[in-house]
């Protein structure tokens, strides 16, 4: 009994963290504008100091942007670009460019 109210609880907070990373691709996209210029049109930086974000997880993108947007990471161009984004805007993006 105990073992399976421990799985029932794990396998609902699973079932939470994934639909709470659940964004829409294409408002991602609409919402990458600002993106483009370090990270470029595809993902894919041409700058070497910046990351591509092609491909990465869905996962790392909302942990990292997340990170930025509350100052638990401390960059000044993505800080200042991470502050203003909800928590919807971040799973966008982040659906966005790991569908890439």
């Amino acid at each position: 009994m105990k073992s399976t109210l421990i799985l029932a609880v794990a396998a609902a907070a699973a079932l939470s963290a994934t639909s709470a990373l659940a964004g829409d691709a294409a408002a991602g996209k609409a919402k990458s504008t600002t993106c483009i210029a370090c990270h470029g049109a595809d993902g894919i930086s041409a700058i070497p100091n910046y990351p591509n974000l092609k491909g990465q997880k869905e996962a790392y993108l909302v942990k990292q942007l997340t990170e930025f947007r509350d100052g638990k990471r401390s960059d000044p161009t993505m800080t200042a670009m991470a502050k203003p984004l909800s928590d919807e805007d971040i799973a966008d993006l982040a659906a966005y460019y790991s569908s890439l």
